[in-house]
């Protein structure tokens, strides 16, 4: 179970703790899969390095994204409004969610990136081949990961969830998010000895809907992740290396056994622009979402009804950004009648 935590602008107990950080090519498999296992269970996030991302695509992809967040706000707007997709700034959702950031958010297909890259870039090839060689790249280190997890729980298939996201109608994103630097007054105030650094939010905070998360930045920081019993934890950045988030439908494959990290970015970097590349594995919209039958037993029964991936995003859509969302789809839950019926559809 996912425990919302109080309040993001709350600044109780903030603590640094080592974060898991798992080599992709030092450990045989099976050792592999024992590892990603434990961090799925004991954070629901880690590290990984030598994770075979080149480094070329990844600043390719990089200098799109501040080449586009540097033009100025009246070009920018040319690529949005964000209804999902597209250009945003300050709102998060359709809820009422704000944070400090403008982003970018994208259909991780080609064709939706080509239709795309007009309104984004002046040279709209150069951009969408940097942005389909990235998502290409860090789905394929998504579907590593997920092949190495169905191993390590010991399920029959083992490519069962990596198969979620290699459907051709996944529904998976690319989000780039740009935190911009305190302007001189605020970082003023916010130097001064009593100020409070903890409370700018850039992203608020929330658990991630999809099944995994890939997330790199440069070289700022903001990201803090939430421990199970409620300590806020401040991630040092990395650029050269991805962090692997689980997300609200993966806990739910798992039946609980893993749970959804709940995260939030702070914006209170006085010299330079945070920038994060999110992608999102996601199943296809008609995907049916249920508890994997090894992770269920007499002594483990079923958590969770089951659902689609369009009807948990539907849903979602229904909710503001630190909603526990998926507790509306627990079984023993008695969830509002709206939901309990756009669950039946």
């Amino acid at each position: 179970m996912v425990v919302q935590s109080p309040s993001p602008m709350r600044t109780k107990k903030t603590k640094a703790v080592g974060i898991p950080t798992i080599d992709l090519s030092t450990y045989n498999r099976s050792k592999l899969a024992e590892l990603i296992v434990e961090a799925c269970e004991e954070y629901g996030f880690f590290k990984v390095v030598n994770h075979g991302v080149p480094k070329e695509v990844i600043a390719r992809i990089e200098e799109e994204g501040f080449g586009f967040f540097a033009k100025p706000a009246a070009e920018k707007q040319r690529a949005g409004p964000a209804t999902p997709f597209g250009y945003g700034s300050k709102n998060i959702g359709r809820n009422g969610d704000m944070g400090e950031l403008e982003y970018l958010l994208l259909q991780s297909n080609p064709l939706f990136i080509s239709e795309t890259s007009n309104a984004v870039s002046d040279d709209p090839t150069k951009f969408s081949c940097a942005v389909n060689d990235y998502i290409e790249a860090v789905k394929e280190l998504a579907c590593e990961v997920l092949d190495l997890v169905g191993e390590g729980l010991w399920i029959s298939d083992k490519s069962v969830l990596s198969g979620f996201i290699r459907d051709v109608q996944s529904d998976s994103i690319l989000r780039l998010n740009h935190y911009p630097p305190l302007d001189k007054d605020l970082s003023t105030k916010l130097a001064h000895p009593c100020a409070n650094n903890n409370t700018r939010i850039g992203f608020g905070e929330h658990s991630d809907p999809q099944i995994l998360t890939i997330l790199r930045s440069n070289d700022v920081g903001g990201l803090q992740i939430c421990l199970h019993d409620g300590l806020w934890v401040p991630v040092p950045p990395d650029s050269n290396e991805f962090f692997v988030m689980v997300g609200d439908a993966l806990q739910a494959l798992t039946n609980g056994r893993f749970e959804s990290v709940r995260h939030r970015a702070m914006a209170n970097s006085v010299t330079k622009p945070r920038m994060s590349m999110v992608y999102f594995g996601a199943p296809s919209l008609n995907a049916w979402i249920s508890p994997l039958p090894e992770m269920v037993s007499p002594q483990k029964p079923s958590l969770y009804k089951s659902f689609t991936w369009g009807q948990y995003k539907k849903a979602a859509y229904t909710t503001r950004l630190g909603d526990s969302r998926l507790d509306n789809f627990k079984i023993a839950n008695n969830p509002s009648p709206c939901l309990d019926n756009l669950v039946g559809q």
